[in-house]
């Protein structure tokens, strides 16, 4: 991810309430998930391994749920 989170202090805005603000914009853009996912080599194959483990997760997930009734019924 090449994007900079910058903030502009104002004259008269708290220390505090800036980095609060930086730190709200670097969760929403998520910098430190991306930093977190990179910091390590992951082989293509183990990409797809978790990619499949994560999407059997979401349909095992869905298929708990049951049907969902419509609102014609």
């Amino acid at each position: 991810m090449s994007s900079i989170a910058r903030i502009i202090l104002d004259d008269n805005e708290m220390l505090e309430k800036a980095i609060k603000r930086f730190k709200r914009m670097v969760e929403k853009e998520g910098i430190i998930r991306e930093y977190k996912k990179r910091e390590y080599f992951e082989k293509p194959s183990t990409i797809l391994n978790r990619k499949n483990k994560a999407l059997q997760r979401k349909l095992l997930k869905k298929s708990r749920k049951g049907p969902s009734k419509s609102k014609t019924e």
